[in-house]
C-alpha cells in the first residue's frame, strides 16, 4: 500500500506533538501504517525537542516514506519551503497559511496516487478565518480540493466512527431552533445514500444497515409531539427502502444507543448534532475518528480539537489520531480491493466484525470537535 498522508493541523495546537507520539507508538509487534506528515521539517524537529521525544526527523518525498517510516518520521516539506514557526497554545493567524499548504498538498498527493488517505491534524476555524479563509469548515475545503477549479465540490457527510457504535449527523453545526427548517425529506434521502454507498464500499458492507433516530421525544408518537417524523423523515426512510436502503425509522433516540440496540444497526443517522455525539463520545471519547464521506479520497480525522490548553505539554494523547491512521489505511485496502487495485480482499474486515484493541484510560482533556 501507499503511505497515508498526515496534514499539520494547526501548529500551535497538539496535532504535531500528536504525530509524533503515534509514530513512537508504531513497534514491530504492533506497527502502524506508514505515513509521512506534510510539513516543515525544522520545526516538526524543534517540536519533537522542545517535548523531549527521541524522535528522528527525515526529509524525504513521498516515494520513499514507506521505506524509511520504520527509523524516522517521514516529514514531506510544505512545497513553498517556507518555515513554520509557532508558540503551542497560542493561536496565531501568521500559521494559516502552513495548516492551509499542508492540507492542499495532502490532498494533493492523494490525487495524482503518491499517498493512500488523507489524515488531518485538527484545526483551528477561527485562526484561518482571522487570515481570509473562504471556506466555511475543514471539510468543505476539502470537498472544493476534490475536484478541478470552478466545478460543483462533493457533498461531504461527517461519520464518528469507532469500534462500538458509528453515527452520523444529518444537520451538523446549526442552531438548535433551525434544525426542523432544515430537515428535509431530500436532506435525509442524500445522506443515507452517501452513507450506505460508502459503507459498502470502503467499510466492506455487502448490506450495510442503517437506522435514523427521530426528531422528537418518542419519534413524535405519530404527530402528537411534532409532525416532523410523521411528515418529513418517515417518508424519507419510505423513499430509501423503495431504492433497496436497508433503514429502519424513525426510531425514538432515548433508546437507540443501549447495547442491544446497538447490534441491529452499522450506523445510526440522527437529525441533529447532539444526537449523535453524545452517545458516541460518551462510549468512545478517546478512539472515535472522524471519516468524512462523499469524497473521491479516504479522509479521517482524529475526533477532537486543537486542544490548545494542553499544546506543548506532553499531555496530549495520541489514541484517537491512531485510531484515524489505521482506520485510513483499512478504508484505502478495502476501496482498492474493490476496485481491483493494490489491497488484498484478506485487508477487508467488516464493521459490524471489527475486533480492537483494549479501550485506553479516559483522556486528560475535553475539546470541541468543531475544529477538526
Amino acid at each position: 500500500m501507499l503511505p497515508l498522508a498526515l496534514t499539520l493541523g494547526d501548529p500551535a495546537g497538539i496535532g504535531p506533538e500528536l504525530v509524533l507520539a503515534a509514530w513512537l507508538a508504531s513497534t514491530p509487534a504492533d506497527p502502524l501504517p506508514a505515513f509521512f506528515l506534510v510539513a516543515d521539517p525544522a520545526f516538526v524537529e524543534r517540536t519533537a525537542n522542545r517535548l523531549g521525544l527521541a524522535v528522528p526527523i527525515a526529509e524525504i518525498d513521498p516515494e520513499t516514506a514507506t521505506e524509511v517510516f520504520p527509523r524516522a518520521l517521514p516529514v514531506v516539506a510544505l512545497p513553498s519551503g517556507n518555515e513554520t514557526f509557532a508558540e503551542p497554545g497560542v493561536p496565531d493567524s501568521v500559521t494559516a497559511g502552513a495548516t492551509i499548504e499542508s492540507i492542499t498538498a495532502a490532498v494533493g498527493f492523494v490525487r495524482t496516487g503518491r499517498a493512500a488517505a488523507v489524515v488531518t491534524n485538527p484545526i483551528a476555524k477561527f485562526v484561518l478565518t482571522w487570515a481570509g479563509f473562504a471556506h466555511p469548515g475543514h471539510t468543505e475545503f476539502l470537498a472544493a480540493l476534490a475536484v478541478a477549479p470552478g466545478r460543483s465540490p462533493p457533498r461531504p457527510v461527517m461519520m464518528i466512527w469507532s469500534e462500538t457504535l458509528a453515527v452520523v449527523p444529518v444537520t451538523i453545526h446549526v442552531p438548535l431552533r433551525d434544525v426542523p427548517g432544515l430537515l428535509t425529506q431530500d436532506l435525509v434521502v442524500e445522506t443515507a445514500r452517501i452513507v450506505a454507498r460508502d459503507l459498502a464500499e470502503r467499510f466492506g458492507l455487502e448490506a450495510p444497515r442503517l437506522v435514523l433516530a427521530g426528531l422528537n421525544p418518542h419519534a413524535g408518537e405519530s404527530g402528537t409531539i411534532g409532525h416532523e417524523d410523521r411528515d418529513v423523515l418517515a417518508p424519507a426512510v419510505a423513499r430509501l427502502r423503495a431504492e433497496g436502503v436497508d433503514i429502519r425509522g424513525p426510531l425514538p433516540a432515548d433508546t437507540l444507543f443501549h447495547e442491544r440496540a446497538r447490534r441491529t444497526y452499522d450506523v445510526a443517522l440522527c437529525p441533529t448534532h447532539d444526537q449523535a455525539l453524545i452517545p458516541v463520545k460518551t462510549i468512545a471519547f478517546d478512539d472515535g475518528v472522524n471519516v468524512t464521506l462523499g469524497l473521491p479520497f479516504v479522509r479521517t480525522s482524529p475526533d477532537h480539537g486543537t486542544a490548545f490548553d494542553i499544546a506543548g505539554k506532553g499531555l496530549a494523547r495520541p489514541d484517537s489520531l491512531i485510531a484515524a491512521i489505521r482506520l485510513a489505511d483499512r478504508l484505502a485496502r478495502t476501496a482498492a480491493a474493490r476496485a481491483g487495485g493494490a489491497g488484498r480482499t484478506a485487508d477487508i474486515i467488516p464493521l459490524n466484525a471489527y475486533v480492537g484493541r483494549p479501550r485506553s484510560m479516559p483522556a486528560a482533556h475535553f475539546d470541541a470537535e468543531d475544529e477538526l
